[in-house]
């Protein structure tokens, strides 16, 4: 009876990560699709608990299931970091070019030549 609720929460949660499968390939946003394999990345680590009890060997599976959650959890910081550092970056030369354009144009004004 245990394997069957086991298997049955298991077969929900691979259902539940195709659904964030989708936010990951469609997000609007690149941090909505960070968000959306951080969330796959959970339920693998749920989803490794439940394998560990089907097998009768859950001290191992928590082990790895531990591991990979610290590896989820890193590399959603790592990326994260990285869009948003490169996001900034984008802003500030964004910002740069449009105050040296403003310059140049305030410059061309100002000579008042004619032809």
């Amino acid at each position: 009876m245990v394997e069957k609720v086991v298997l049955f929460v298991a077969i929900v949660l691979l259902l539940l990560m195709l659904l964030c499968l989708y936010r990951v390939v469609g997000g609007p946003t690149v941090l909505d699709r960070i968000l959306g394999g951080n969330v796959i990345g959970t339920k693998a680590t749920v989803l490794l608990l439940l394998i560990g009890v089907l097998y009768e060997d859950l001290a191992m599976f928590v082990d790895i299931s531990i591991a990979y959650a610290l590896l989820n959890f890193i590399a959603t910081l790592g990326v994260t970091k990285f869009f948003l550092r490169k996001r900034d970056s984008e802003e500030i030369i964004e910002a740069v070019l449009d105050k040296e354009a403003t310059f140049l144009d305030g410059a061309d004004s100002t000579k008042g030549g004619s032809l």
